[in-house]
């Protein structure tokens, strides 16, 4: 699976929250903990290649853990990436096993999400306003599946459709990955 998916700087964000809550009604407050991993010799990153272990925290006290793994990137606008992902029983066991093949902490940092999912034309999608507390600002992230390459400028144009449907224009867009960003943010405050 492919994932989809644009980012966009939110200009508005309360305007925002008032679209997205009444065309897909109410989102799903959700903090997302992850941590990403790499080599020693920092070979993951050097490749695009992400290995995340990921902690969600839904408002009601839900708890669930992802373990994901993903490619490099098949579309550097999008930085769509082929990713494979898989629920974990036991977070601190997945991160005990990651750590004991060798793998070290890169980086951690929180994501507050709300989140919409909705289907459209036999296409799952989910929209995410995102705050990350290292970040100046709030975003935007739609995305969906594409099961290939070759159906990856169908699904992204699927969700350009969406985007513009929200208000969001080409020039708000931005491919950063939050990684990128808030390791820069750190150097910065140094």
């Amino acid at each position: 699976m492919i994932e989809a998916e644009l980012k966009a700087l939110v200009r508005q964000p309360s305007l925002m929250l008032r679209t997205l809550e009444g065309t897909y009604g109410p989102g799903r407050a959700e903090v997302y903990r992850d941590t990403y991993y790499d080599l020693p010799d920092g070979s993951l990153l050097a490749a695009d290649r992400e290995l995340r272990i990921r902690d969600i925290e839904s408002v009601d006290g839900t708890r669930r853990t992802l373990l994901t793994y993903k490619d490099p990137r098949v579309d550097r606008a999008s930085a769509a990436k082929p990713e494979h992902e898989t629920a974990v029983a036991d977070a601190e066991a997945a991160h005990a096993i990651v750590r004991g093949l060798g793998y070290r902490v890169r980086l951690a940092y929180q994501k507050h999400c709300r989140n919409y999912v909705w289907e459209r034309e036999g296409r799952l999608f989910l929209a995410s306003l995102v705050r990350v507390p290292q970040l100046e600002g709030v975003f935007l992230e739609v995305e969906t599946a594409a099961g290939s390459a070759a159906e990856l400028a169908g699904a992204l144009a699927a969700v350009r459709g969406v985007m513009a449907e929200l208000g969001v224009s080409e020039g708000d867009l931005t491919s950063e990955l939050y990684t990128d960003a808030v390791l820069r943010a750190r150097r910065g405050r140094g």
